[in-house]
């Protein structure tokens, strides 16, 4: 028998702002958590026993698809800026204050933002397989660019995701991807792997995320902030962090092993787990 999910019954809501819709689902209840998706990611991108994982640990969990991808309207971009305005005015919209803001991979990087543009709307940020603003430590691996500007099948989801060099996290990339598969109705269109390539560019960059005035904001913010990385992240290597972890006075560090770009698919409840014990026990 097929296990049910409540994100996977989630029907999709929008808010209607001047210019377009944001299309976004929302679980649970208690504490606000609201998640930025990863690069060609919408709302269907987040494993579901990971966001079941996070609304059983106390939160209400919001996802969102950003302007003119999945579900929702107007001209899509993956400025980082235009991502930070879309998670700033979805908060809004729906009233939410003392919001944990999490993203994933360039969400991460639009919840960085956040954190600089918007700091009172927020009790805390989840960095989950993210960049740091500045220079870069460790590059990520030409492979990611390679696989990620076309269009994907599970084998190059194991490769970007998961560890392909360990069994135990091929495994769970498999179960990850029948639990994202579960959902067959109310799903939007997979982001255009094209276009999303062109935004991406064909290389490695260092800086990746090229923005000192959001370093300050780090180095400087009395806001928690929590990031969650794996040993072999092929984008978005966890070591720029620890390079950067004397100088960021909030910054804790969960690295869970044997892991890629998803920690918190092949971990989920574990990570949902790390995420409650940070966001309900420390504060700003």
């Amino acid at each position: 028998m097929e296990q049910s999910y409540k994100s996977v019954e989630a029907k999709t809501r929008f808010v209607e702002l001047p210019d377009r819709k944001l299309a976004y689902r929302t679980i649970g209840s208690g504490k606000p958590l609201v998640l930025a998706v990863r690069f060609r990611g919408t709302m269907d991108s987040w494993d579901p026993l990971f966001l079941d994982a996070l609304a059983g640990q106390g939160f209400e969990v919001t996802v969102f698809d950003y302007t003119g991808l999945g579900q929702s309207t107007g001209t899509p971009t993956y400025n980082p800026g235009s991502l930070a305005k879309d998670a700033i005015e979805l908060i809004g919209a729906l009233g939410l204050r003392g919001v944990v803001m999490g993203g994933w991979s360039l969400g991460g990087i639009a919840a960085q933002i956040v954190l600089a543009q918007a700091p009172a709307l927020l009790s805390h940020v989840v960095l989950i397989a993210t960049t740091p603003p500045g220079h870069l430590a460790k590059t990520g691996e030409q492979l990611f660019y390679d696989l990620a500007g076309r269009d994907n099948d599970a084998g190059d989801a194991i490769t970007l995701f998961f560890e392909p060099g360990s069994p135990t996290s091929v495994a769970a990339g498999h179960r990850s991807l029948a639990r994202l598969a579960i959902r067959t109705t109310d799903r939007g269109p997979d982001v255009p792997f094209a276009w999303a390539g062109e935004q991406l560019g064909g290389a490695p960059r260092n800086p990746m995320f090229p923005v000192d005035a959001v370093l300050q904001v780090l180095k400087t913010t009395a806001v928690p902030v929590l990031h969650l990385g794996a040993d072999h992240d092929i984008v978005f290597p966890v070591e720029n962090w620890y390079a950067l972890n004397r100088g960021l006075p909030t910054l804790r560090l969960v690295t869970l092993p044997g892991a890629g770009h998803a920690p918190q698919h092949q971990y989920p409840e574990e990570a949902a787990r790390h995420i409650s014990a940070f966001a309900l026990s420390t504060h700003s």
